[in-house]
Order: structure tokens, then sequence, then C-alpha cells
């Protein structure tokens, strides 16, 4: 518990937590959190989220002993939260940043600019010029127009040329088709950096966002190597910075892509002392520390299938089933109508459709999913809903992603 105490000491400190309020959880306390929330806070029967700070600290944890050598550097596109941000600075993350709306919040958190990559490989040229006049001064590129680019608006920038990995592993989202130099683009991208006057130190990858394959990290880190002997080859400075992007998942997947990752470093830069390694984790942090609990506000019933209406759907946190892939369940807080059994332990469960709020049949987000009789405004609660859920909603017929609350809890995991 020491660890822990310590832990939510320097969480509280941080900007975007500190002044709020957080919940200490007992073990197994969340339902019970959500069903004060419900019954104190929650008169108009909004959405919310919890957001589980404890659990932001044993994934950090978990992360350092599996992957000391690997640097994370958070994916902010996969969950923005303010708090959620803070809280991996405090915990040391530093963070990969997309575009200038993203580099200013990190900023926002005072942390340095050091402590940031601009890791998007085709940028706006206002947003180049931003990173410079801010001291954003590490990038990715796979193209000879963006070379360009960042010659002309920050030739001071440390570049990381980003290659294509050979596959993608399985990954819920690829992100090859769209990113990353192949093979015969390496030298010539690398020559041109060369004839632009700038610096180049080191190779990027990403094997796609969920990968499911943990043995592509080993062919695309094998991959990068083959980058760097390439710029060897051609004279240049001695790279020094590995990055091995994103794809990592908070479940038995990250065990077998650590070791995966670990092997593959010791054989292909095994006597590279002077290597600096980093990554772009996203879900592997976000995923599973947020919990979203949404009413439901319609019913009907067809023989034995009980259909539902709730208050977030596809166009809403729930549109990770359609961009993300995602596999999403849910459990029921019958808090309202059966107070003294709300999570209708024991109870008969019927097949069930649960649809989103607005008035377009797309936004259904479980058919034939088991659930107990349940009656509006009761809850369903839905876990592991913090990657890419409210960070790409809409506020599609006027149901507003945006204004979701999230309210703040530490569990101590250890």
């Amino acid at each position: 518990m020491g660890s822990s105490s310590k832990s939510l000491q320097t969480i509280l400190g941080t900007p975007g937590v500190r002044g709020k309020r957080v919940t200490a959880l007992s073990k197994d306390g969340l339902t019970d959190f959500i069903q004060t929330i419900i019954f104190s806070k929650q008169e108009t029967k909004e959405p919310f989220y919890v957001l589980d700070l404890g659990a932001v600290t044993t994934l950090m944890d978990r992360w350092t002993r599996a992957l000391p050598v690997v640097r994370p550097y958070y994916a902010v596109k996969c969950n923005p939260d303010p708090a959620f941000l803070g809280t991996m600075a405090a915990m040391g993350s530093s963070f990969d940043c997309a575009s200038r709306a993203e580099i200013e919040s990190i900023l926002a958190l005072g942390v340095s600019p050091d402590r940031i990559i601009f890791a998007n490989p085709c940028k706006a040229e206002s947003h180049i010029k931003y990173a410079a006049s801010v001291g954003v001064n590490l990038t990715t590129f796979d193209s000879s127009d963006e070379i360009e680019k960042i010659r002309k608006w920050h030739p001071k920038c440390a570049l990381l040329i980003r290659i294509k990995a050979p596959d993608d592993g399985g990954a819920r989202c690829p992100l090859g088709p769209k990113y990353g130099a192949l093979p015969e683009e390496v030298a010539p991208l690398l020559q041109a950096v060369q004839a632009a006057r700038l610096t180049v130190i080191g190779v990027s990858f990403h094997v796609g966002s969920g990968a499911t394959n943990s043995r592509v990290y080993q062919r695309a880190i094998a991959a990068a190597k083959t980058a760097f002997d390439t710029a060897t080859q051609l004279g240049m400075p001695r790279m020094r910075v590995l990055n091995i992007g994103g794809g990592f998942m908070p479940n038995t997947q990250f065990s077998e892509a650590s070791s995966s990752v670990k092997a593959a470093l010791q054989s292909y830069f095994g006597n590279d002392s002077g290597l600096t390694v980093i990554a772009e984790p996203g879900r592997f942090f976000a995923e599973s520390a947020f919990t979203l609990a949404t009413n439901i506000i319609g019913k009907r019933i067809r023989g034995e299938l009980r259909e539902y209406w709730i208050n977030d759907g596809i166009y809403g946190s729930m549109n990770c089933l359609l961009y993300d892939h995602a596999n999403i369940t849910c459990k029921a807080l019958a808090c309202t109508t059966n107070r003294a059994n709300p999570t209708c332990k024991g109870a008969r469960t019927y097949s069930s459709t649960v649809f989103g709020p607005t008035c377009d049949a797309l936004d259904t987000v479980l058919t034939g999913h088991q659930l107990p009789e349940l009656q509006v405004n009761d809850w369903l609660v839905f876990p592991n809903m913090g990657a890419y859920t409210a960070a790409s909603g809409s506020n599609f017929n006027g149901f507003h992603t945006s204004s979701i609350l999230t309210y703040l809890a530490f569990s101590d995991s250890n």
C-alpha cells in the first residue's frame, strides 16, 4: 500500500487532476462507486465515465517491468482526457502527438517539449511551424515532400524515418497502407535528407493498432536494423533512436509482445549500447482504465427478445465498434428498479439488443447479448472503454459525446 499511496500523492498534485475529487476504491468497489454517482449526482441520468487512476499506475509498473529499456510515448489520440494525460505525465510517460492541438494539450500540463515526438509522417506546414516555435524537435517522415516541408519550416528538427512494417500482425487497425517507406524507398529518402542538410537520428515503425500476432515486432525490428545499416553504408552519422511504435494491448498479448521485442532487440541491436528505444502505446494504458455507465432510456419487448435504448451509442463512445473494430460487453446495473439486487445476480436472462440514442438504425451497440429483465432508468455499465471511444465521438443528432463527464477514482491494485 505504501507505493500506491506515494503514487496517489504524486498524481493528486499533477495538472489535470489537481483540485479534483479522487475517490479511493476498495477491492471490487467500482460498482458501489458508480451507484453512488447515480444516486447523488445524476438527476439528469446522463452517461458518464469512471477513470481509475490506480489502474494507470499499475499498467505503468507492468510496462516498466516488462520493457525496462523502452520509454513509452503515450499516443494522445487514443484518449486525450486531461486527468488521464496528467496522470501519465506524473508517472513519467512522454507523449506521441500528431497535431498542434495535441502538442498544446501536453505543454499545458507543464510537460517539457523534449518529452514530445511529433509522430505524424504527414504534417500541415502550419503545425510544423508551431512545433518549431515551442521547441518540439523530434518528428517522423516517410516522403520527399515531407523532407522539403521540414527543411523549410523546422530545419533544426531531428528526424526518424518511418518505415513500413513487413506485415501488420493481424492488427485491428492496420497503418501500413497509409504510412511507412518501402524498403526500396529508404536509401533515396536518406539521401534526400542528406541533400537537405537535415539530421536523421533513427528509425520508426508501427505494426498497427491492436496487433494480435506478436512475432510481427521481430520482423519489424529486423527491417529497422536494415535501415540503420543503409544509413551507415551511405556514410551518414550513426543513428541512435529506434521507435517501435504501438500495437500493445493490456492482456496476455502484452507478455508475448514484450518478450518478442526484447528478443529482437537483443538479436539485432544487442551490441549497440548507445541505442535509445521508444514506443507509442495508446490502448495499453487507456483501454482498461475507463468504465462507461449509460442509462436505459427506452425498452421494447418482442416475444422473448428484449430491446433497450441507451443514451450513448455508435455516434458517441461506441464509435469504436466501427472505427476500432472493438468487441465490447456490458453488465446490468438495475439500481433504480432493483436496489436489493442491482447486479441482478441469479436472475433469468434474455437475448437482448442494445441501441444507441440516435435515429439511425446503424446505431446498434449489441445484438444477441444476454441481459436480465431491465426497466427504463436502469443502467448498463461497459468496462474497458478508454481506447478510441470518446476521443472520436461526435455530436450527431444533438447527442454530445464531448460533454460526457469523467469521475476520478483510485483503486489499490497491488
